[in-house]
């Protein structure tokens, strides 16, 4: 698993820009993209687009949807709750540039 720095430079624009959800630590599960909302939006979108809402990419997986991982939006705006799960979530695994990204974007939606 390693850090994808084209959605990580997306996520940090789209705090300077504002386009924040400051939301409580366990709305993840509410305000997540369902699974056909992710599957429309990459329809939509093409892989490329679509890998840019999502911190982590694990090369060993062939299909776009389970190679990324680490999702920090619902698409349109950067959702703190799930900044912080991800940030729970890969320092359970060791995926430490993973967690030291989400941990930094976490600093970033608290100081604004």
């Amino acid at each position: 698993m390693k850090l994808n720095q084209k959605a990580y430079e997306n996520a940090k624009k789209l705090i300077r820009d504002g386009k924040v959800e400051r939301d409580s630590r366990d709305d993840w599960s509410e305000h997540a993209p369902s699974a056909k909302e992710l599957s429309e939006y990459l329809d939509a979108h093409g892989e490329g687009e679509y890998s840019r809402w999502f911190l982590g990419v694990d090369e060993d997986e062939s299909g776009t949807k389970s190679r990324y991982k680490f999702p920090f939006s619902d698409l349109r705006k950067v959702h703190r709750c799930a900044v912080i799960s991800g940030e729970s979530r890969a320092s359970q695994y060791d995926h430490d540039e993973i967690r030291e990204a989400l941990g930094d974007l976490l600093k970033r939606i608290d100081e604004e």
